[in-house]
Formats: C-alpha cells, sequence, structure tokens
C-alpha cells in the first residue's frame, strides 16, 4: 500500500500574515501539492487565525474538496465552519491560547470526550469523515473508535524530540503497536507532528500506517529548493 502524504501549509500563511499582504498565496501551494501528486492538503483554522483564514477555507474547499484535511479545535464556532465549507476531512485537535503549535493530543477523560463526540456526531452527519489528533497509547485508541471516529493521527511529537537512541526506539515502538490497533479496530492510522528528512522513514515503515501530515519541515526546505522539490524530497523519504 502506497503512504499517503498530507502537506501542512500553514506556514504558507505565517509569511503572508507576517507583513499583512496578500502573498504568498496558500491556494497557490495547494495547487502546487496536488500537481504533485499529495493526498492531502492540511491547515488549521485556529480561533486566533494566526495563519490559516476562512477564506483560504472556503477557496481551498470550493476547488480541491476532498483533499483539504481540517485540523480544529471541538468548539462550536469550527464546527460551524467545517459543516459550512466542508472538507473532505476533519482532525480535531487540542488548542491552547499563546501556543507555538500543538504540544500533543487530545485529552480523552471525562470533561472533554462529551464536547469531542458531539463535534464527531455533527461532522459526520455533515458527510465529513473525521479524524482524532492522540497520543500513541491504546486507552486513546479505544476511545476513538467509541467515539465514533474514522481515523486517528498518532502524535509523534516525542518521538520527534527524543533526546536519545535507546528513547526513540521505545517511542518508535510505542508507535508501531498503536498502529496496529487501529488497524484491528478498522480505523485508518495517519501520525504527524515534528516529523522531518531526518527522522520520517522509521515511521513511513511502520506496519499499519497510511498517512504522515508534514507541514514545517517541507515548507522550511522549500525556502531553499522550491516547493515541489521538498514536496519530491519528501515522497523520496517515505517511498
Amino acid at each position: 500500500m502506497k503512504l499517503e502524504l498530507g502537506v501542512n501549509i500553514d506556514h504558507i500563511a505565517t509569511l503572508r500574515q507576517a507583513r499583512g499582504m496578500n502573498n504568498p498565496v496558500p491556494f497557490e501551494a495547494a495547487q502546487a501539492c496536488i500537481r504533485l501528486g499529495v493526498e492531502y492538503i492540511v491547515i488549521h483554522l485556529r480561533r486566533d487565525r494566526r495563519h490559516i483564514q476562512e477564506n483560504d477555507l472556503r477557496l481551498l474547499t470550493k476547488e480541491y474538496r476532498e483533499h483539504i484535511h481540517l485540523e480544529m479545535a471541538a468548539t462550536q464556532e469550527m464546527t460551524d465552519l467545517a459543516v459550512k465549507y466542508k472538507p473532505g476531512s476533519v482532525c480535531i485537535v487540542p488548542e491552547y491560547p499563546g501556543e507555538l503549535t500543538t504540544s500533543g493530543g487530545l485529552k480523552l477523560d471525562e470533561k472533554h470526550i462529551p464536547t469531542i463526540q458531539k463535534t464527531v456526531k455533527i461532522l459526520k452527519k455533515a458527510g465529513i469523515r473525521v479524524s482524532l489528533f492522540v497520543d500513541p497509547k491504546a486507552d486513546n485508541i479505544r476511545c476513538a473508535k467509541r467515539i465514533g471516529a474514522d481515523i486517528v493521527e498518532l502524535c509523534t511529537k516525542d518521538y520527534s524530540e527524543a533526546k536519545t537512541e535507546k528513547q526513540r526506539q521505545s517511542l518508535l515502538e510505542e508507535l508501531s503497536v498503536a498502529a496496529i490497533l487501529g488497524r484491528e479496530l478498522g480505523l485508518e492510522v495517519h501520525s504527524g507532528h515534528g516529523l522531518d528528512y531526518d527522522n520520517v522513514e522509521d515511521v513511513a515503515n511502520i506496519s499499519g500506517m497510511q498517512c504522515l501530515n508534514i507541514g514545517f519541515s517541507i515548507i522550511a526546505r522549500a525556502v531553499f529548493v522550491g516547493l515541489p522539490q521538498a514536496v519530491l524530497e519528501m515522497r523520496q523519504k517515505i517511498a
């Protein structure tokens, strides 16, 4: 099975927002990626609108609906926007004020599950496939299945930040076990967060892994070699 790739284009929008101008255009980045056969265009519409804007979501879903993978918090505002524009899939992620980037998986506990479950139900009723961004623990995978998710995206933050080879191998094994459980439960298994050209290959080789969502490292590489070349280089790494 070919491993799919999702390219997160948030930081194209970050560059645009830095000057408050109209360029660079996230839509053009999406076009370039889709021409290269990228399966998913990942965008995170944050509550503070620090990069992706509602108009980006509107334009992208109008042209490339099935490719658009929207990351969002489980809030009424974001749920309403997802239902309005109907991206092909949504990944529910935790979101906290002031964070530089997503800091880990969803908290699937008694306090948070009802809101997440309600959001999943609304999105699925609207015909949107739903993913939950979770830490690679068995309880989280089982909970995602019970809640009704179609996909689990395993958070690779700890793996990507491992300080020693022993720690890295232990976290890789954790991801592998989580991926096996996810597939056994009938879930699609994706992974993402902090993956780059140096650490991605071992995750790509995990049995049952179906898609990797990667953003910052591809956009950073694109500064020097261009976006098409950066995407092709990542494709080669995960092939």
